[in-house]
C-alpha cells in the first residue's frame, strides 16, 4: 500500500466536518429569553419582533434652523408678503418681507398658527405652526428679529418633518434574531420603547489543561510552554459577544480537573477547555471526560474530525445542570481554528444569533497552494476586493499553524476533503473574518 493511499485510507475514518458540526448544533438550544432595559440590551440579539408603539417624528417639526412659512407667502401667491429690493446679486431681482410673529425651540410646546405674511423663527426639532409648510433655511435669509427678508425661495415642504413620515406607528422595527446595535437602541427609544426581550449574552468559562503550562509574563523552555490558548480564546469568546471568563490553567490531575469543571458549570453557559483531546498518554482531558461510568459513555464524545489543523475535537455536557462543554486541542494555532469552526458558532447559536457561521465569499486564489488529503483545511489569508468586483486572495506564509499568520489575517481561505491542491487562478471559498482596522 502506498503511502497516499494510507492517507486516504486513515482520512476515510474521520468524520466529515459538517456532519460533526451538525451533529453538535443540533444537541444547543438558545438561552432563555431576558426583558432587559434598552441600553443593557446593547449587543444581544432580540428574542422577539418589535414593533413601533409611537411615530418618527412624533409631531410635524422643523429640520432646519430657519423661518417657518407658508410656502404660499413666499412663493408670490399669497396676500401676505410685501416684496423689497433684493441685495446686490440676489437671484431673482427681488426679495420677500415677512413678519417675525415668534420664536420656537425644540422646548416649545403651546400650539401656535401662521397667519398670512407671518413667519416663526424656529430651531431645528421645533413644533411646527399649524399652517407651515416650509421653512427657510436661516442662510437665505437677513436672519432678521421682527421681520425677515427672504433671499431665495425653497421648494414646498422644505426642512419640515411630519409626524410619522419616518416610522408610523406600528411599523415592524426588527426581527427576532437582529443584533440590537447602538442605532437601533436609538430607533427604539425614538418610537417609545424603554425595554427589549433579547437572548442573554452567553457566559463562557475557558480553561486552559496542561502539567507544562506556565501563565504569561516569561517566555517559554523545555518542559514548560507559555499558556497562550485561555488568554487568546477568552479574547475570541468576548469578540462574539460572549461575557468570557478566563479560569487560567488546570494541571493534567483527574479529581482537580473534575471539580473544576463541576465548580464552573455555576457561572457558566458553555465551558471551553484546550489542550488534551489527542490520544497520547498525556491526554488527561480526553482520557477524564470520556471514562464510561457504570456502564455509560463519558459526559464527553472526543470525534476524530476531517479538520486541518486539530482534527481531534470534544463535545458533551457536564454537571448537574448539563452545561455543553467545548474540548479544543492544545496547539495555538489549532486551538484557535476549532474555536471559529465549532465553539464560534456554539456561543452564537446559544446568542440567538443567525446565521451562527462568519459570511464567506468565493475569491481567486493568487498563488498554488496544497492540502492534506482527506482533511477541510482552514488556512489564515489575505482577502482583497478587486476593482470591477469580486475578490482575491493570498494565502499567507507558514500554513494554519502560524500564529503571525492569524494575527496578520482577514480571512480564512477554506479547502475541500477532496482537494489536494489549488491551483493559482482557481476560485476558492474564503471566511472572512472581523478585523477592526
Amino acid at each position: 500500500m502506498t503511502a497516499t493511499a494510507d492517507a486516504e485510507a486513515a482520512a476515510n475514518e474521520l468524520t466529515p466536518l459538517a456532519d460533526y458540526l451538525g451533529s453538535v448544533l443540533r444537541r444547543l438550544r438558545a438561552l432563555p429569553p431576558l426583558d432587559l432595559d434598552l441600553t443593557q440590551a446593547h449587543g444581544n440579539v432580540l428574542a422577539e419582533d418589535v414593533v413601533a408603539p409611537h411615530a418618527f417624528p412624533a409631531f410635524d417639526q422643523a429640520a432646519v434652523d430657519g423661518y417657518a412659512a407658508r410656502w404660499e407667502d413666499i412663493s408670490g401667491g399669497g396676500r401676505g408678503p410685501s416684496y423689497v429690493p433684493a441685495p446686490s446679486g440676489t437671484p431673482g431681482g427681488r426679495t420677500i418681507r415677512l413678519n417675525v410673529v415668534g420664536d420656537l425651540g425644540a422646548a416649545s410646546w403651546r400650539p401656535v398658527r401662521l397667519t398670512p405674511g407671518s413667519c416663526f423663527s424656529v430651531a431645528a426639532g421645533a413644533p411646527l405652526p399649524v399652517a407651515a409648510d416650509v421653512v427657510v433655511p436661516v442662510e437665505w435669509t437677513d436672519q432678521g428679529m421682527a421681520a425677515v427678508e427672504i433671499f431665495r425661495t425653497p421648494k414646498r415642504g422644505y426642512g419640515v418633518r411630519r409626524a410619522g413620515e419616518e416610522l408610523p406607528v406600528g411599523t415592524l422595527l426588527a426581527r427576532a434574531g437582529t443584533y440590537v446595535s447602538p442605532a437601533l437602541v436609538a430607533v427604539f427609544a425614538a418610537t417609545g420603547i424603554g425595554h427589549v426581550v433579547v437572548r442573554p449574552s452567553p457566559r463562557v468559562v475557558i480553561v486552559a489543561t496542561g502539567d507544562e503550562l506556565v501563565d504569561v509574563g516569561r517566555g517559554s523552555q523545555p518542559g514548560q510552554v507559555v499558556d497562550a490558548n485561555s488568554h487568546a480564546l477568552t479574547a475570541a469568546a468576548a469578540e462574539v459577544g460572549a461575557l468570557a471568563y478566563r479560569v487560567g490553567i488546570c494541571d493534567d490531575d483527574p479529581e482537580g480537573l473534575r471539580g473544576l469543571l463541576e465548580d464552573q458549570t455555576l457561572r457558566a453557559d458553555l465551558i471551553i477547555t484546550t489542550g488534551g483531546t489527542g490520544t497520547g498518554p498525556g491526554d488527561m482531558v480526553r482520557r477524564i471526560l470520556s471514562r464510561r461510568e457504570g456502564g455509560r459513555a463519558g459526559p464527553v464524545t472526543f470525534t476524530d474530525v476531517a479538520l486541518y489543523p486539530g482534527t481531534a475535537l470534544g463535545f458533551g455536557t457536564v454537571g448537574a445542570e448539563e452545561v455543553p462543554v467545548v474540548c479544543l486541542p492544545g496547539d495555538p494555532g489549532a486551538a484557535l481554528i476549532g474555536f471559529e469552526v465549532l465553539a464560534r458558532p456554539a456561543i452564537q447559536l446559544l446568542a440567538g444569533a443567525e446565521p451562527v457561521f462568519r459570511p464567506s465569499v468565493r475569491a481567486h486564489l493568487l498563488e498554488t497552494v496544497s492540502s492534506p488529503t482527506g482533511l477541510r483545511e482552514f488556512r489564515p489569508a489575505h482577502v482583497a476586493e478587486r476593482r470591477g468586483g469580486g475578490y482575491t486572495v493570498q494565502p499567507l506564509s507558514g500554513g494554519p499553524f502560524t500564529l503571525s499568520g492569524l494575527a496578520e489575517a482577514n480571512g480564512l481561505l477554506v479547502l475541500g476533503e477532496r482537494v489536494t491542491t489549488a491551483a493559482a487562478g482557481s476560485t476558492v471559498d474564503v471566511l472572512l473574518l472581523d478585523r477592526r482596522r
